[in-house]
Formats: structure tokens, C-alpha cells, sequence
């Protein structure tokens, strides 16, 4: 069969212009499709790098991420969904980093969507960890409410309860250095909301972290106020409950949340003897330690021991009752030991140490009695937080009362005259025995020796001497 007649020239041309305009509509459409996909891929690096850039330099460099560097090795990235997914772990690693170093976080631009975060509390400065350090009725009941009613501070009351009614120390000697170490250890703890530390120590043990035995619990506000404060559950008696209003078992998990959000955190312990113990917590970097040591007259709190005490001091109301010449040497002893451990550690903490220079403060409670709210503003400067009108109305209130409550635990009281009232009643030969026993210790703090009856009882002798605050800074 013959082939068909060759096409003439003009529609070859044509044919072959029609073929290469093809291939160029198609390569051009190509370019175009490339060129749109890479400008979106521009504009989402573009968007990633303008959040990247206002991250904080120095948060950035502490957390050893480079926001460039980190850039750079994204750039690739095929997806917007891969690209919000890197950024949200550095934000999130650089928001835990700035929890840790108790920074605020930045404000987020202006017209810039905010993300849902958990409510953090504004803290004013860096959190301070406040040790109100005393012995058995030196009045620290009292200036623990200090701290106790400021609303930005989560308070204990002498947690450290639980851990001497759990473990056994003899007096003296290892056992009592053994006892400090368990008593700075849970200390430590409980400073850094670990309240779980307590759970080995309260009896009986806690169920699910729930326990209706804290010790004195209605004596700290953080424990009685929401949300710590559970709903009552009936038929389940808790001995220490809430004053003003009754709660559930105290839930141990709820409360250490309470403390980690609070500014800041205190606590008081007639426990803590030897200031030397604290020394790892003062150099701790999680901790900005501040110790109070708050002291009495001897000679009056023995007096308010015997009261409060009774049946431990039987046989110093014995010695009274039946006009025995000498008192028996273990108590002699006693009492002269406790003197000085208070007298050593004064003495230490008034030396200024390295590792205590600008964190401990010794207080006499008399001064505390007469000047109370000139008092509470010194402890508060010298703590680095801010006084609030709140704890200045409660000591306007409780040191101005009509009659002092009965409660040996009472915190209202008419200050300014009450702190002296053990001088009219204590036998002289009773204070004869505490200055013989605690005369350095006195000598130290400022406490006057009465050499007669007479003096004792004398409103116009002043068993003080006019001292200010032993304040280091």
C-alpha cells in the first residue's frame, strides 16, 4: 500500500510550534506550583523564627538551645503541624526552666494569641524560706502568727511533731546529734513542699495521702483554706480540726500543691536545737533559708513550764513545797544544758559565719511583747518580704486584748503587760536556781540577775536591758 502524501510544510511548523508550547505551559505551570509551594513553606519558617527570636536570650543560652541553630535544622520541615510541634517543646522546656530559676514568665506580645497555660502565682521576688527556731514557751505560738497570717506564705506549725513522737532519741551525746539530722532532713523536705515526707511519721499512716492526724493543723491557715480544705466527711473525727470552718481528712497532695504555689514558705520548731545542723540547708541553691531564733527569760519560761508542764515538773513543785535545801542534780542539769544549747548556737549565729551572713536573726520575745508590730516589720525586712496590712490588723488586734485566753496555747494576749507577770509569783529561790544554771545565757541575751526578793517583784527594775534587734545583715 502506498504511504500517504508527506503534510505540507506550514502544518509541520505549525504541529511543531503547538508541541513546543506544550511542553512550556507545562514546565511553566511547574515553576509555578514550586514557586507557591516554597513561598507558604517562606512564610511558616518565617512565622516559627519571629516566636523563636522573642524567647529571652539568656533563657535560651541556660537552656542550651539555640533558636537559630534550631531553626536552621527544621528548615526542612515538610509540615506546619511539625513545625508547631518543635516549637511547643521549646516553649514548654524554657517555661520550666524559667519556673525552676523562680522567674516570671514574659507577657505575650500585643495581638498575639495566648495560650492556655496553668494559673502560676505573681511572684513579687525570690521565694524565701523562713525558720522561726525557739524553745517550748518562748512565745513562739505567738510570733508564728505573724507569718501565719500573711496570705502569700504557706505556714507549719511544728510539723516536726510527728517525727519526735515516731522516732526515739535518748539525750545526749550521738543520739542527739542523730535526732538533728533527722530533724534537718525532714526540715529540708517540707521547704521544698515534699509534705509526702511526713506520711512515714504520722501515726497512723495515711490512706491515699489522707489523714485526719496532723498535728495542730487548725493552727496553720494554708491547711484550713481552699483548696486544701476538703468537704467534711461525717463519722471521721479529726482532733486537730480547722477553727473557723470544718474540713475533710487534710489531703497531703493538695497541700503540698498549696505550698508550691504560696511566695513563699515558713515554719516554726521548738525541735531544731543546734544551729549548726543548718548549714547544708543555708548553702542549699533550691533554698534561700532566713532563721529567726526567738529566746525568752529563762526564768520565765520555767515558770510557764511548770504550769503548762505540770506533771513533768513534779519534783521541782516537790522541792518548793517542802523547803529541801538543794533541788536534785539531773534537773539542775537539765535545765542548765537546755540553756546552753540555746547560748551556742546565739553565739554562732551572732559570729557571722560565711554561710550565714544575711540569714539569721535573734529575737527576745519580751521585745517582741512590748513593740509587736515594730517587731513584725523588722523580722519581715529582715525575711526580704513584704508586710501586709493584714498581719499588721491581727497584731493590732491580738495584742490589745481586754484579758489574755486561757489556753496555754493562746496567741491574743494583752502583750505589753502580761510578758512580766511570772516575776510576782515565782519564788526567789526558784530564780536563784535558773541564774545560777543559765547565767551566761543570760548575760548574752540581756536578761538582768536579781540578787534579793525584793528586786524580783520591783516593777520599777527592769530585768531588761535596752537592746535592739540582733539583726545580721
Amino acid at each position: 500500500m502506498d504511504k500517504g502524501l508527506p503534510l505540507p510544510q506550514d502544518c509541520r511548523d505549525f504541529l511543531h510550534s503547538l508541541r513546543m508550547r506544550s511542553k512550556y505551559a507545562l514546565f511553566l505551570a511547574f515553576v509555578v506550583v514550586v514557586f507557591v509551594f516554597i513561598e507558604k513553606e517562606n512564610k511558616i519558617i518565617s512565622r516559627v523564627s519571629d516566636k523563636l527570636k522573642q524567647i529571652p536570650q539568656a533563657l535560651a543560652d541556660a537552656n542550651s538551645t539555640n533558636p537559630a541553630l534550631l531553626l536552621a535544622e527544621n528548615a526542612s520541615l515538610l509540615s506546619l503541624r511539625e513545625l508547631d510541634s518543635a516549637f511547643s517543646q521549646l516553649q514548654s522546656r524554657l517555661r520550666n526552666l524559667s519556673l525552676q530559676l523562680g522567674l516570671e514568665p514574659e507577657a505575650e506580645a500585643e495581638g498575639e494569641e495566648e495560650e492556655e497555660k496553668p494559673p502560676q502565682p505573681a511572684v513579687a521576688g525570690p521565694r524565701r524560706h523562713v525558720l522561726l527556731m525557739a524553745t517550748t514557751r518562748t512565745g513562739s505560738s505567738f510570733v508564728g502568727e505573724f507569718f501565719n497570717q500573711q496570705g502569700n506564705i504557706f505556714y507549719l506549725f511544728e510539723p516536726l511533731w510527728h517525727v519526735e513522737r515516731t522516732v526515739s532519741f535518748e539525750p545526749g551525746g550521738a543520739n542527739a546529734a542523730g535526732s538533728a539530722l533527722v530533724y534537718r532532713d525532714v526540715l529540708k523536705q517540707l521547704f521544698l513542699c515534699d509534705l509526702y515526707v511526713l506520711e512515714h511519721f504520722i501515726n497512723p499512716l495515711p490512706e491515699d495521702h489522707l489523714t485526719q492526724f496532723m498535728f495542730r493543723r487548725s493552727s496553720s491557715r494554708s491547711l484550713c483554706e481552699d483548696p486544701v480544705c476538703t468537704p467534711l466527711v461525717k463519722k471521721v473525727f479529726e482532733k486537730y480540726h480547722c477553727k473557723n470552718r470544718r474540713c475533710g481528712p487534710l489531703n497531703v497532695t493538695l497541700a503540698a500543691e498549696a505550698c508550691r504555689r504560696k511566695e513563699h514558705m515558713a515554719l516554726k520548731a521548738v525541735r531544731i536545737r543546734q544551729l549548726e545542723f543548718l548549714q547544708p540547708l543555708a548553702e542549699d541553691p533550691r533554698l534561700d533559708l532566713r532563721v529567726i531564733q526567738l529566746v525568752r527569760d529563762p526564768r520565765a519560761v520555767l515558770a510557764s513550764r511548770m504550769v503548762a508542764f505540770a506533771g513533768k515538773y513534779e519534783t521541782w513543785k516537790k522541792w518548793l513545797a517542802e523547803g529541801q535545801d538543794q533541788l536534785r542534780e539531773e534537773e539542775v542539769q537539765r535545765l542548765r544544758g537546755n540553756c546552753e544549747s540555746i547560748r551556742l548556737s546565739a553565739e554562732l549565729g551572732l559570729r557571722q559565719p560565711t554561710w550565714l551572713q544575711g540569714r539569721y536573726m535573734l529575737v527576745r520575745y519580751e521585745d517582741v511583747a512590748r513593740q509587736p508590730l515594730q517587731k513584725a516589720r523588722e523580722m519581715y525586712r529582715f525575711a526580704g518580704i513584704a508586710l501586709t496590712p493584714q498581719v499588721e490588723d491581727w497584731i493590732q488586734k491580738n495584742t490589745q486584748a481586754a484579758q489574755d485566753s486561757s489556753g496555754i496555747y493562746s496567741t491574743q494576749k494583752n502583750s505589753s503587760e502580761q510578758f512580766e507577770k511570772w516575776r510576782f509569783s515565782m519564788p526567789f529561790k526558784l530564780a536563784q536556781v535558773v541564774q545560777a544554771a543559765c547565767g551566761p545565757a543570760m548575760r548574752l541575751f540581756g536578761y538582768r540577775l536579781v540578787q534579793d526578793a525584793a528586786s524580783l517583784t520591783n516593777r520599777s527594775f527592769s530585768l531588761l536591758e535596752e537592746r535592739g534587734a540582733f539583726w545580721v545583715t
